[in-house]
């Protein structure tokens, strides 16, 4: 049976839809981690998303596979998604909302090397250049010893290592684990971490306390937990309906949206050294991607074989 034509128009669409909502749930975190410390943030918002989750896995019968949720990969994506979620959500509480996601958005790059160290995966030459050249325009954006130096952004650079932990992971993930169930397993697991929090608040947060909640502060952080549920939906089915090499590169929209998102809600204007680093990045992962589109391309013209 041939495979179903791909729609790169809708799967663009989408994983610009998915870099907006991402966007929204980060600065909505970034403006109530002024009133309420980080724990609490990490319960309200995934008891929120976990709600949405349990909906979507009775709806698809997600849950009679929860055998699956015992699988090792299962408690390395967790403590990704944890650890991820810890330092990131830290990070934003104390640097501007544009620069994290400039340094975040080395991700992919880190994900490749990852993968050629741990999974030996191929990784040509022209790939590690991108990768070490992607990796000098964060050391831009951080300029670590020089003024503007923000030592936040360390906590983006540990949130990458637990972001690949996780996707590492996710792709040694047993095929019989239903996707919603994976991600409710780590969205409740991220809503109890914040409830261990309780007696360590004062090292990641303002309060050592939790604070009395708002109806404005309950509602932004309900809609922080929809968007973030939404932003994965989005991003699953733009890579599902479109094609990998011409979707993915569409992530770095999330850059627009975030200095966007910084300025206006936030105040902060990126200097002309987060915006030459955060182009090198963007650069450099476009064109990794684009390496591996060729590499795959070549692969499947030479499992062809000639032609008779």
């Amino acid at each position: 049976m041939p495979a179903a034509p791909r729609d790169n128009a809708r799967g663009i669409l989408a994983m610009n839809a998915a870099s907006v909502a991402f966007i929204v749930g980060d600065s909505i975190v970034k403006a109530v981690s002024t009133a309420m410390p980080l724990g609490q943030i990490m319960v309200l918002r995934g008891a929120v998303a976990s709600a949405l989750l349990v909906a979507l896995c009775l709806w698809t019968g997600a849950f009679a596979a929860w055998r699956t949720l015992f699988h090792p990969t299962l408690g390395y994506r967790l403590v990704g998604e944890i650890g991820a979620t810890l330092l990131y959500v830290t990070a934003l509480m104390y640097m501007p909302l544009g620069n994290a996601t400039a340094i975040f958005q080395v991700t992919p790059l880190a994900i490749t090397a990852a993968a050629a160290l741990f999974l030996g995966e191929t990784v040509g030459w022209r790939r590690w250049t991108a990768i070490l050249v992607g990796f000098g325009g964060v050391l831009i954006i951080i300029r670590p010893g020089f003024a503007g130096f923000d030592r936040s952004a360390f906590l983006v650079l540990g949130a990458v290592f637990f972001v690949v932990l996780r996707d590492l992971a996710t792709s040694q993930m047993p095929a019989g684990v239903p996707t919603p169930l994976a991600v409710l397993n780590t969205a409740s697991a991220v809503m109890i971490t914040g409830f261990v929090l309780i007696p360590f608040e004062g090292i990641f947060s303002r309060y050592t306390e939790w604070q009395p909640v708002s109806d404005r502060h309950a509602g932004l952080l309900a809609l922080a937990g929809c968007v973030l549920v939404l932003g994965y939906m989005l991003l699953t089915f733009a890579m599902r309906v479109g094609d990998m090499s011409v979707v993915a590169p569409f992530r770095y929209a999330l850059l627009i949206w975030s200095f966007l998102a910084g300025l206006i809600f936030f105040g902060d204007v990126p200097d002309r050294w987060t915006l030459l680093g955060a182009a090198i990045v963007v650069m450099t992962g476009i064109y990794s991607f684009q390496r591996e589109r060729l590499r795959a391309r070549a692969q499947r013209a030479a499992a062809s074989g000639p032609v008779p």
